[in-house]
């Protein structure tokens, strides 16, 4: 657990013994209580496979969440982080990724009190998939639009002008 050295004082050479460890402060989460706890990756990674269990989303991809969790928590000034900063960034990667495993995440992490708060969240994830829906439609109309130069004719037969 230490490392032992020799070494030599430069002003009477005696030798002597000195025995060193490396002083390591834990990254920290801070939970919706108050109370402190060390971040572990390992159980960060064992909810995601309990949200993503028989979902086609390889391990590479939960290591990937997993990493940016880790950097995130790394990144703070004061070697620590919310869990409710934490669990958004994972939800965040989990819905881009997979709405199953998003809801199955969310059930879980935000502790819903009762079936309404769950459809609540259902809604507003089928709300933001038709919003993202009606836009790519409407950017694909706009580039339709933008490809054809030449007015076209209303009824079959018609000539063009």
């Amino acid at each position: 657990d230490s490392i032992r050295r020799r070494r030599e004082c430069e002003s009477c050479n005696r030798r002597f013994t000195t025995y060193e460890r490396i002083d390591e402060i834990p990254y920290m989460v801070v939970k919706k209580d108050g109370r402190r706890e060390k971040f572990e990756r390992q159980k960060v990674l064992s909810g995601l496979l309990r949200a993503c269990e028989k979902r086609p989303i390889s391990i590479g991809q939960l290591e990937q969440i997993v990493n940016e969790a880790e950097s995130f928590v790394i990144d703070s000034p004061e070697r620590e982080r919310k869990t409710a900063e934490l669990g958004e960034l994972i939800m965040n990667r989990l819905r881009n990724l997979d709405k199953v495993a998003y809801v199955r995440f969310a059930s879980v992490y935000l502790d819903f009190k009762d079936v309404h708060e769950f459809m609540s969240e259902l809604q507003d994830l089928l709300r933001s998939k038709d919003a993202r829906e009606a836009k790519a439609a409407l950017s694909s109309g706009q580039q339709a639009k933008a490809g054809s130069s030449k007015p076209t004719s209303s009824k079959p037969g018609q000539a063009q002008e």
